[in-house]
């Protein structure tokens, strides 16, 4: 087991957003998020469940005019603090990926804690999803991408099996934090190694 925890607060401020983030890699899944964009705040809730990681957000920002800076600002600030509780990673697994049924929605994530950002987002031939008429499916994925971005993660999303907005959405995010509590792991093999043959992460 590991015994120092993994955690960090990082907190951004511009015209636009005010965000501050505290995450414990280390948890037991526990969080308390406070934002004016409640699809996000659940999503968010299962994120930090499902990867059994402590999340704490306080995110306040222009949404009288619409969503957009609120939701960018925090995957940035929420992928910053995830590398800053990653450390140096050594010992980590690096690698992740996991498949999530959510009724008639599958989805399928794959990464890499590469320090090379991709973000990719399939959806399978034949497949849709339905609109919702509030949080949509851009949003998720901007939110998603900048995460990714300022992680320094390699993000592969294929959504299997479409269907109601909510359902493929809230598969995403457990399948996520699932493959990334995976990747975060520690590998008892070579707990003190870093997993790269570049020796730099």
């Amino acid at each position: 087991m590991r015994q120092n925890k993994r955690q960090a607060a990082v907190k951004r401020v511009t015209k636009e957003t005010n965000i501050s983030v505290n995450i414990n890699l280390d948890g037991k899944g526990q969080s308390v998020i406070r934002m004016k964009i409640p699809f996000l705040v659940h999503m968010l809730d299962l994120f930090a469940k499902h990867g059994f990681f402590d999340l704490k957000v306080t995110a306040t920002g222009d949404t009288h005019i619409d969503i957009h800076h609120l939701n960018e600002d925090l995957g940035i600030t929420l992928g910053a603090a995830i590398k800053k509780a990653l450390g140096n990673k050594r010992g980590i697994n690096r690698y992740g990926f996991f498949y999530l049924p959510m009724d008639k929605a599958l989805t399928r994530v794959v990464l890499d804690i590469s320090n090379r950002p991709q973000f990719i987002f399939t959806v399978a031939k034949g497949q849709k999803i339905r609109k919702s008429p509030s949080y949509q499916l851009d949003d998720a994925l901007h939110f998603l991408e900048s995460l990714s971005f300022h992680l320094g993660l390699t993000l592969h999303i294929d959504v299997l099996q479409g269907g109601d907005f909510h359902h493929v959405i809230e598969a995403v995010f457990k399948a996520f934090a699932r493959a990334l509590s995976m990747a975060i792991s520690v590998n008892p093999r070579a707990p003190k190694s870093l997993p790269s043959t570049k020796g730099k992460l």
